[in-house]
């Protein structure tokens, strides 16, 4: 049997579709929240709001559902790691797109935030998943009883 392929896989796999799936609903609510606040601040203000309520939403669900683990302070704390990365790609992303490619400012976030997910992913990986989640399913993963024992791998 070829490296990466059956259970190991199709798990990953699942983990990357839920992954996916969180995205798009913390894309609408990042959206929902900027096209609410634009009216009444600058839309760079009303973006970088607009992203810390969804980051907030973004670490629990994929804490719960995309990763299957339980929610810490220490991960709630590392979290905005994962958004670093996302927040500085988006924010150039978005002045270029406005500034420089002349695009409305109400559609160059969602631009912006499609080049940012691959980074996203990989780092919010990092932190949410324990380091021993890959090598025995059984003993130990995410949702497993000994989930919260192991540390992040960025600890």
């Amino acid at each position: 049997m070829a490296a990466g392929s059956g259970p190991a896989r199709r798990r990953r796999l699942a983990e990357i579709f839920r992954f996916a799936l969180v995205g798009g609903v913390n894309t609408g609510t990042f959206f929902g929240c900027y096209l609410l606040l634009h009216p009444w601040m600058p839309y760079f203000a009303a973006y970088s709001l607009a992203f810390l309520l969804s980051m907030i939403g973004s670490f629990f669900l994929n804490t719960y559902f995309t990763y299957r683990t339980r929610p810490t302070w220490k991960k709630f704390a590392l979290f905005p790691l994962t958004n670093v990365t996302n927040y500085l790609v988006q924010s150039v992303g978005l002045y270029a797109l406005v500034t420089w490619a002349g695009m409305d400012d109400r559609i160059a976030p969602l631009v912006a935030a499609v080049v940012a997910i691959p980074f996203t992913y990989l780092i919010s990986q990092r932190i949410l998943v324990p380091r021993n989640a890959g090598q025995d399913p059984d003993a130990s993963g995410p949702g497993s009883e000994t989930d919260e024992r192991q540390p992040s791998r960025l600890a």
